[in-house]
């Protein structure tokens, strides 16, 4: 996991199996909602594979970009303005942004 004070890098919050090596995502949503009480968005940049929204209170966006590839200009500039606009609205808010493995993206 890579941290600053508003931006969060990390793997993909997973279930099952996957869970063992990924962050569960129960574990992933219950800090996020410790720490960062209605004040944060998930970011998924995984086109390979995505999750149920409720966990993040339906404050979820994503962005598909295949794996070991580089994004298209108008995603980038999409993510981009999304981040941008989340963050401006309140001085608290945070992004905590995920592709699979937490590193290629």
């Amino acid at each position: 996991v890579f941290s600053t004070d508003r931006i969060i890098a990390m793997s993909f919050p997973s279930s099952g199996k996957q869970s063992f090596y990924r962050n569960p995502i129960k574990e992933v949503a219950r800090f996020l909602d410790t720490k960062h009480p209605d004040h944060y968005k998930v970011y998924n940049l995984c086109s390979e594979k995505g999750y149920d929204p409720k966990y993040f209170h339906y404050r979820v966006e994503r962005i598909f970009i295949d794996d070991h590839n580089v994004p298209a200009l108008q995603d980038m500039l999409k993510f981009t303005a999304s981040v941008r606009e989340w963050m401006s609205q309140d001085e608290r808010n945070i992004v905590a942004i995920h592709c699979k493995g937490g590193k290629g993206r």
